[in-house]
């Protein structure tokens, strides 16, 4: 087999991005009014790629713990701020908790990968960390916004449920239990379906990246399995925290539910 890998030209990279016109197309054909959307999303994959690339090469070559931490952070934090963007809830102040669930669960799971599974020496050595790191961030953050979401909507249809079993003596767990369940089953599944087709159904990217860039099939099998173990770890972490936070600020000391109902006068938790 041929190792190393075939580079990619600034001319083949514009064919490629040529490939964005068949979406936009469709788009324009069906009147689906996604044209700006893919334009502006072409772009800022193009510009944030190269951007991060290029921070990257720096990074690799200082090798420094303070700037990969810092870099990570960075990484951190717009994955937090990207779940408060799609999250529209607005009674309950939910920042604070994913801030903490993203850091804590990302951190740790990374770190154990890092330095227990692969052995990177440091445990901080950039060409683990940060790619490691932002996979770990970029899952959680799909998990976090799905776990939010149905836990938002599910306590609120299920409001006078919740309210009686409250008025019957129950504590805010003992009423949200079911609601709790299922929306941290919603962040979990996604990351379990992946396990189940991986393979089968899909070849994943990270497999796919070593594969190209001439690594041994065997060597980019076992990262990536390590990968989807680390993956679901991080979700099923991310979203239990947040949840965990979250459903107690829905509730006052009284054991009133502070959610408010739609159309109602708006209360921004602290």
């Amino acid at each position: 087999m041929t190792s190393g890998f075939i580079s990619i030209s600034w001319v083949q990279l514009l064919v490629a991005l040529s490939l964005v016109t068949i979406s936009g197309a469709v788009s324009v054909y069906y009147q689906l009014k996604l044209e700006k959307d893919l334009a502006i999303g072409a772009a800022r994959t193009f510009l944030q790629l190269l951007a991060m690339g290029y921070v990257l090469n720096v990074l690799f070559g200082l090798n420094n713990a303070l700037l990969v931490m810092g870099l990570y952070s960075i990484m951190a934090f717009f994955s937090v701020r990207i779940v408060h963007g799609r999250v529209k809830e607005k009674s309950v102040s939910y920042l604070l908790p994913t801030t903490i669930a993203v850091f804590f669960s990302c951190t740790l799971i990374t770190a154990l990968v890092t330095k227990v599974v692969i052995g990177a020496d440091p445990w901080w050595t950039p060409q683990y960390f940060i790619p490691i790191g932002g996979m770990v961030a970029g899952n959680s953050m799909n998990a976090l916004a799905i776990s939010l979401e149905r836990f938002f909507s599910e306590l609120r249809t299920r409001r006078d449920e919740v309210e009686m079993m409250l008025c019957y003596g129950a504590d805010y767990k003992e009423a949200t239990v079911d609601i709790f369940r299922k929306a941290l089953r919603a962040g979990m599944i996604p990351s379990i379906n992946a396990m189940m087709g991986v393979g089968l159904v899909s070849i994943p990217g990270m497999m796919t990246g070593q594969i190209l860039a001439g690594a041994n099939p065997e060597e980019a099998v076992r990262y990536q399995i390590v990968v989807m173990f680390m993956l679901v770890a991080s979700t099923a972490l991310s979203s239990i925290i947040v949840l965990l936070l979250v459903r107690k600020r829905c509730f006052s000391s009284a054991m009133t539910l502070l959610l408010k109902k739609l159309g109602g006068q708006v209360d921004n938790g602290k």
